[in-house]
């Protein structure tokens, strides 16, 4: 009995541990099993920002698991922003990619931005949100300078949209941004075999002077980097260093303190040598020379030096860019048929002549191969430049552009089947009144024709173009033969416009601003001999002229007096002579020279 009681007692005991040896092995998997089961598909939702989740948040992920998930799977997913994807139990916390990596994402993806209501897509979000704080704002304007290549056409205008969209840095953000560059005269001359830091430095410096005014840009224009500007425009540099350290200076120069410094430095000795590029075969040396004639007529003034517009010769020219039908910072050549923007909106312009039957045609060069939608508009478009509105953006007007590889019409794009433009490229533009179509060419291959616009207008079009940041073409509107004439029988501008001697000059801006200070003083008849003393309350007269569509002179004529409503005056617009209120003066005009 006692030998039997033994063997069950040892078997009992063995049976017992294996069982327990089973149970250990299972309830692990059972009890994970479990878990999952009540927490649903929470890891696939859950962000994936690296933050650690605590107990509640997974207790309210898990109730509500069930009903989020198909919602969000009904809707469809931008195309911009990249997927959410969740982390397996076992999959290593992901970290959030770097600034570097934000901004190549913003470069590659920003052709694919073609609705001005798109969302922007996740790196750019995620760019503004980092330089809410001077940290980020420091990390994000030196990766611009590290990493945009210069070989991008789009490099320098994501520059400026991201810089444009950052808020405003600090008085303290600007001087450890000016530290940490620590630019100098021989840190421009250093890695200039790698030009596309200095570039990139350049254009970030153009763009925060833009972007600031007053005060804040005469501190940020140091004898360190005014010493850096200028001598990146040494021949020694390359081109596009050259570019846009010349296109700095200028903004730096809508300050009225900074003109004054800068040109006291002597810079116009330099551009009257650079002004030799204007017609020079390398298209990037050409936006050098146009720049710095434009800069020459315009802002650094140089005695004795004749005004081009006073010595080109406009015999053969009998169409052109109309200077009182253009947004306010478009640059036009003094011959009027080159254009180029280099402000932070998308300028427009249209030409002088008007068709209304027949078939028409012209060409454009194509100097720069970034963002420019160009075609015909009525006088019904609209530039809305700071919108982002341009041609091929309203129902009056339809565009081709060549770098994103759209056609525009009606804010509305479709792709196209041309490769995309690059510089020296030629786009041909032809209008059919008869047909009611139009047709683009790309070095004399065609698209099929357009026909839409014709819904809204059958008449009254005018070639029109319009420019993002750094852009630059030529047009050919007959005065010299055409590259790619199409097949058919057509018209062109030189051979059926007109322009008095006067219509064809393209005055720089200050002597446009003194001829329309004259006109308005002989039209107000500003011969008072005696100052009028203003009593308490009593409101200041004016003259508003409107230089542009945003650009207006003010000139001070006389007090009112307390009781005038309003004391709105007449005045006299300079594009088409029409009368209109006068608006108060903007706020913080400051000392910012012909705009606000």
């Amino acid at each position: 009995m006692i030998v039997v009681a033994l063997v069950v007692f040892y078997a009992s005991r063995s049976l017992f541990q294996g069982l327990l040896l089973t149970l250990e092995h299972h309830i692990p998997r059972f009890l994970g099993a479990l878990g999952a089961g009540s927490m649903g598909n929470s890891c696939v939702c859950r962000d994936d920002s690296g933050a650690e989740d605590n107990g509640d948040s997974r207790g309210r992920q898990s109730d509500n698991s069930r009903t989020h998930i198909p919602e969000a799977r009904s809707h469809p997913r931008d195309p911009v922003r990249p997927p959410r994807r969740g982390r397996g139990p076992h999959e290593p916390r992901r970290k959030k990619q770097n600034v570097d990596g934000l901004v190549l994402d913003t470069l590659a993806v920003i052709r694919t931005l073609v609705d001005n209501d798109q969302e922007p897509p996740y790196s750019m979000i995620t760019l503004h949100e980092m330089a809410e704080t001077d940290e980020g704002w420091l990390e994000v304007v030196q990766s611009l300078i590290r990493v945009i290549p210069l070989e991008d056409p789009l490099g320098p205008a994501v520059i400026t949209l991201l810089l444009d969209e950052c808020p405003l840095p600090t008085k303290d953000a600007l001087q450890k941004l000016t530290e940490i560059l620590n630019l100098s005269g021989a840190a421009a001359c250093q890695d200039a075999c790698h030009p596309a830091k200095h570039r990139n430095t350049t254009a970030v410096l153009g763009c925060l002077a833009e972007k600031l005014a007053g005060p804040a840009s005469i501190g940020l224009l140091s004898p360190g980097i005014l010493e850096y500007l200028l001598h990146s425009l040494n021949f020694q540099s390359h081109p596009t260093v050259m570019l846009f350290a010349l296109i700095a200076l200028e903004k730096f120069a809508q300050t009225s303190e900074n003109k004054m410094t800068v040109s006291e430095s002597c810079i116009s000795d330099q551009l009257i040598l650079l002004e030799k590029w204007t017609d020079n075969p390398d298209y990037l040396k050409r936006q050098v020379g146009f720049c710095a004639q434009w800069s020459l007529d315009n802002l650094f003034l140089k005695e004795g030096r004749q005004f081009t517009y006073e010595k080109v010769d406009l015999t053969n020219i009998r169409a052109m860019l109309n200077s009182n039908d253009v947004s306010e910072y478009l640059k036009i050549s003094p011959h009027g048929l080159e254009a180029r923007c280099d402000a932070s909106s998308f300028e427009s312009v249209r030409c002088t002549f008007c068709v209304d039957s027949g078939v028409w045609y012209y060409e454009v060069t194509v100097i720069t191969s970034g963002v420019m939608q160009i075609g015909w508009a009525t006088k019904d478009s609209k530039f809305l430049n700071h919108e982002g509105y341009g041609i091929g953006d309203d129902e009056y007007s339809c565009a081709y552009d060549g770098c994103r590889q759209l056609i525009w019409y009606n804010a509305r794009s479709k792709p196209h089947s041309h490769p995309c433009w690059k510089e020296g490229d030629t786009i041909g533009f032809l209008l059919d009144l008869q047909e009611k179509q139009m047709i683009f060419y790309l070095n004399g291959n065609q698209l099929p024709a357009e026909k839409q616009v014709f819904s809204s207008a059958v008449s009254g079009f005018f070639a029109a173009a319009s420019f993002m940041s750094y852009q630059q073409c030529e047009f050919n509107f007959g005065a010299k033969p055409f590259k790619y004439p199409p097949p058919m029988k057509f018209s062109t501008f030189n051979d059926h416009a007109f322009l008095t001697a006067e219509e064809k000059i393209i005055l720089p801006r200050h002597r446009r601003l003194a001829l329309l200070k004259q006109t308005v003083f002989h039209a107000a008849g500003a011969g008072q001999r005696k100052p009028r003393v203003a009593e308490e309350g009593a409101v200041l007269q004016r003259t508003v002229l409107f230089i542009s569509q945003r650009e207006r002179l003010y000139i001070w004529t006389g007090f009112l007096p307390p009781s005038t409503p309003g004391a709105f005056l007449p005045s006299w617009n300079s594009t088409t002579g029409a009368v209109s209120p006068s608006l108060p003066a903007p706020p913080g005009l400051g000392d910012r020279e012909g705009r606000w």
